[in-house]
């Protein structure tokens, strides 16, 4: 199948086929949801803070930056990014864990994962067209969506997605930018973001030499980090610079070369780096007290209506209910617990148990 087909046909458009798949995504139910999920402050911590929705857009603004420089589709890249993150539940990772483990605990073996479920919002959950499921997308951004980077033969898929998509290759190049792009935005917003809290500072980050090569530009500009607001912007724009700069310098040459991971990424060095400033902030961040015990209540909550709803499944909406005429209990309970956003999820938590937090 060509990278710009569909499985379904669909009349012509003024757009190309990934500009049309882009706009269908940003018109979806799904991403809407995405402004009150959370990213990894709750989204009723305060508008400042970074939610799936504002972290899918900055994931797309760095893959078109890349993608436009190295002569790609900017349009693929787009679609890609914006869908990426449809398929997370409340509460950022831990809803997604929680949720997999009341399904596992209740001997339902694929439990949940949330690369699946994106691909499973935009190919089947999303309702626009009478004649079939899904948003119709073209083969090239399902399989982005699906597989990210790397080859995707997960046991809990079904042997038709493996017929249509070859679930032992790579997906596009423009599919592999997204998840380096994914990965740059996330640090860049979580350490602004943790550091505007007040959880962390620079000087906890201090030991990563990225961190100090950065901090060095912004002190290079004679700005002080008394100058809170400014120096935060300024270190986030030196941050996602340096990495897109780098990516790209790495990768332009590979990339006409070798299309695997490895075409795509920072040199050597740099990677470790990387791998050393998440693992910071991991501890130092991740795993703040102030943030388990929101995370915590997360869980708490996803279990509970879990647990109601497969109790009594009639306090589902109709949509979902009828959906139990032709399909298992357990995976339409799943499908509208991860498509609450954060608020609903804890509001129908609280309506159903009693205030939550």
């Amino acid at each position: 199948m060509k990278a710009y087909e569909r499985f379904h046909k669909i009349d012509d458009d003024f757009r190309n086929p990934f500009a049309r798949d882009r706009d269908r995504i940003i018109h979806s139910s799904s991403f809407r949801k995405l402004e009150y999920k959370t990213q990894v402050f709750l989204n009723q911590e305060g508008d400042f803070f970074r939610t799936r929705l504002t972290h899918s857009i900055e994931v797309s603004q760095i893959a078109r930056s890349i993608t436009s420089h190295l002569g790609l589709n900017e349009s693929l890249a787009e679609a890609i990014a914006l869908a990426h993150d449809l398929g997370h539940t409340p509460f950022g990772h831990i809803g997604g864990d929680a949720l997999d483990e009341c399904l596992k605990n209740d001997g339902f073996i694929n439990g949940f994962e949330h690369n699946f479920q994106s691909f499973r919002v935009v190919s089947s959950l999303e309702k626009r067209y009478k004649a079939f499921d899904g948003l119709n997308l073209t083969f090239a951004t399902l399989e982005g969506i699906l597989k990210h980077s790397y080859p995707y033969k997960k046991s809990f898929l079904p042997p038709l997605i493996h017929e249509q998509f070859n679930l032992d290759t790579h997906p596009s190049v423009e599919a592999m930018i997204v998840d380096r792009a994914d990965e740059i935005a996330y640090m860049s917003h979580d350490i602004d973001d943790g550091i505007n809290s007040g959880l962390i500072s620079f000087s906890d980050l201090s030991e990563s030499e990225l961190i100090q090569e950065i901090l060095h530009k912004v002190q290079s500009e004679g700005i002080e980090r008394s100058e809170d607001e400014m120096f935060r912007y300024r270190f986030s724009s030196h941050f996602i610079n340096h990495l897109i700069y780098s990516l790209i310098q790495y990768s332009k040459e590979r990339i006409t070369i070798d299309r695997d991971e490895h075409s795509v990424g920072f040199e050597p060095k740099l990677e470790t780096e990387i791998k050393k400033l998440k693992k910071l902030l991991f501890n130092k961040l991740y795993q703040h007290k102030d943030i388990m015990v929101k995370m915590f209540a997360g869980k708490q909550a996803i279990k509970g209506l879990y647990s109601g709803l497969m109790e009594e499944p009639k306090m589902l909406p109709e949509f979902y209910l009828k959906q139990l005429e032709s399909k298992k209990k357990h995976r339409v309970i799943a499908d509208y617990i991860a498509s609450m956003s954060d608020r609903h999820a804890l509001s129908f938590y609280n309506e159903m148990y009693g205030k939550l937090y």
